[in-house]
């Protein structure tokens, strides 16, 4: 197995319903005043993407994931954290990990393998 780089882009998509839309705000703040989070993205109500319910991102290093998943994880929210690589499939599958129960993603909107537009956009916007 490899080692990541510790500068390797990763995400964390966080989702909510309308119960838990406060949680979801005051974990966004919470994210925007974390240093080791480079961009946080808005509250998406409803689906967008491959994502079924309300969610918004986050984008960070590989390094600082010790310091970013407590935060997650404290959170009690469901939450998929994953990097960024060629392989967006792989990167919100056999890659990714869940905190809370998982969610069925709509796979079919994602990009096919060697091509990843999350990586164009990484720190600067979400979708």
């Amino acid at each position: 197995m490899a080692v990541e780089a510790p500068d390797a882009p990763w995400h964390a998509h966080i989702y909510y319903d309308d119960t838990q839309r406060s949680a979801a705000e005051a974990l966004r703040a919470r994210l925007q005043a974390e240093p080791a989070v480079l961009y946080v993205g808005l509250l998406r109500e409803g689906k967008v993407g491959p994502h079924p319910i309300s969610q918004f991102e986050i984008h960070f290093r590989s390094a600082v994931l010790p310091v970013v998943r407590p935060l997650l994880e404290n959170s009690g929210l469901r939450v998929l954290v994953h990097p960024l690589t060629d392989d967006d499939l792989a990167d919100h599958t056999t890659l990714g990990q869940w905190i809370g129960e998982p969610l069925d993603l709509d796979l079919s909107v994602l990009d096919p393998p060697g091509v990843n537009q999350g990586l164009d956009r990484f720190g600067r916007t979400d979708f």
